[in-house]
């Protein structure tokens, strides 16, 4: 059994090596913010939005366009056109016999147009909202990269996480050995029990099998990593080692005014905000006329495109004033308002919930930290009472049970430290997240 073990964890441990120069927190961040998928669509997001913006502007400047129409026809008044648009009209047109029954005729008809609008109302609440769009997507944009770079932060903790516990795990069956060695050596000098040998074998066994669990999510832990960071995932790399401890700076109301005016969905509820109001201007704007100017040239052949027979120009100005519809502008105005208000009072709740989520990241900070302190106390006692009661089995004062219940308590006890210790470094990532100052901090 312990043969088998042994070439087990040769192949775990040597079947793929992680090489390479030690991947920092700071570098798995600034590559997952150039490579990762969901900030790269972001930027496009944005860009797309900085792009709306131009369309609307392009309203601004005049419209050109060119038309080539051909028309066939043995209609009395599209005939009666076309002749006179051609030039074509004699005095023989208007006898009763031609006006009724009128031979086929046919039209070829150029025309340069240009509309160039003068006054339209609408048109500054639509560049406005263009702006407020592409304000909002580069704050969205914001986010997902704050939102990735923590995922890197706890991903890289949980790599580290769980080689701690892979160390932890192995540490456990060694002890599992050595009880196990105990047992069979006093079972074969007839001062112990065939039963202890048979418990200690089965707890090794169980421990073995969680080795082999524990290496398995560290190898996927580093999958996970390497996806979220952009890289391949059987790209050879390692992680440098964390601190102990994030250090936060001192929780003042100056802090969680910062907090509040930093917090990237504050940010986004008042661009919420902002947008609401620039929709009720939008919605006001269909109360006034719009006035625009317009010109045309036309050719006008029988026989082939673009020849003139005949040439025609006309130009003008219209306006145009909407004075009943149904009172829809009213029920947009008021509809406008309403969301306004509705935005007003989410950037109010907002501003409550990133005060009381940057005080619950110092309170669960300082938590996790007192924790850490009672898991490391009662790792050592853990280990201490290992030691008493493995002196006692071997003089015969303890039972295998015993010693075997003391070293669960010790295995418990390094996986709840190792659980704590990456709780306390994620609980001081948190604050600094909740600051709205968790990218800067992580990138200096």
């Amino acid at each position: 059994m312990k043969t088998n073990f042994t070439i087990i964890m040769l192949l775990l441990l040597t079947g793929q090596a992680w090489a390479g120069q030690p991947l920092t927190l700071k570098e798995s961040i600034s590559l997952a913010l150039q490579k990762n998928n969901l900030v790269k669509a972001a930027g496009f997001s944005a860009s797309a939005a900085g792009s709306g913006i131009e369309v609307v502007k392009s309203r601004y400047y005049p419209t050109l366009s060119f038309e080539e129409n051909f028309t066939t026809s043995n209609s009395a008044t599209q005939n009666f056109m076309m002749k006179l648009d051609q030039g074509r009209f004699t005095q023989n047109d208007f006898q009763i016999s031609n006006l009724n029954q009128p031979s086929s005729w046919s039209d070829f008809r150029t025309t340069l147009s240009f509309q160039q609008p003068l006054y339209a109302p609408s048109q500054n609440p639509l560049k406005e909202m263009a702006i407020k769009d592409y304000e909002k997507s580069r704050l969205e944009l914001e986010a997902i990269r704050q939102d990735v770079a923590f995922q890197v932060f706890r991903l890289y903790l949980e790599v580290q996480k769980s080689d701690a516990r892979l160390k932890a795990a192995e540490k456990a069956v060694a002890d599992a050995r050595e009880n196990m060695r105990l047992a069979t050596v006093r079972n074969a000098a007839g001062v112990g029990l065939l039963s202890d040998e048979l418990r200690a074998r089965t707890h090794q066994s169980i421990l073995e099998q969680q080795f082999i669990s524990a290496h398995n999510n560290l190898a996927l832990a580093r999958m996970r990593l390497a996806m979220l960071i952009g890289i391949d995932e059987g790209q050879l790399f390692d992680l440098s080692s964390l601190p102990n401890r994030i250090s936060v700076p001192v929780l003042n109301d100056d802090l969680v005014r910062t907090a509040i005016e930093e917090n990237i969905e504050m940010k986004l509820s008042r661009s919420d905000l902002e947008k609401s109001g620039v929709a009720l201007k939008l919605a006001k704007s269909s109360y006034y006329p719009t006035v625009g100017a317009f010109a045309a040239y036309q050719l006008s052949g029988k026989e082939a495109p673009l020849t003139a027979d005949n040439n025609a120009w006309m130009a003008g100005i219209n306006f145009k004033w909407q004075l009943f519809e149904g009172f829809r502008s009213n029920h947009e105005r008021s509809r406008a308002a309403s969301a306004e208000s509705a935005n007003r009072e989410i950037v109010e709740n907002r501003a409550k919930e990133a005060r009381y989520r940057l005080k619950e990241s110092y309170l669960r900070r300082d938590e996790t930290g007192k924790r850490l302190e009672v898991a490391r106390h009662a790792l050592l006692d853990a280990e201490e009472t290992v030691r008493l009661i493995s002196k006692r089995f071997e003089n015969s004062l303890a039972t295998m049970l015993d010693l075997l219940d003391a070293q669960n308590a010790l295995n418990q006890t390094r996986a709840d430290l190792v659980e704590t210790e990456a709780a306390y470094l994620l609980a001081g990532g948190r604050v600094y997240l909740e600051a709205g100052t968790f990218l800067k901090e992580m990138l200096k």
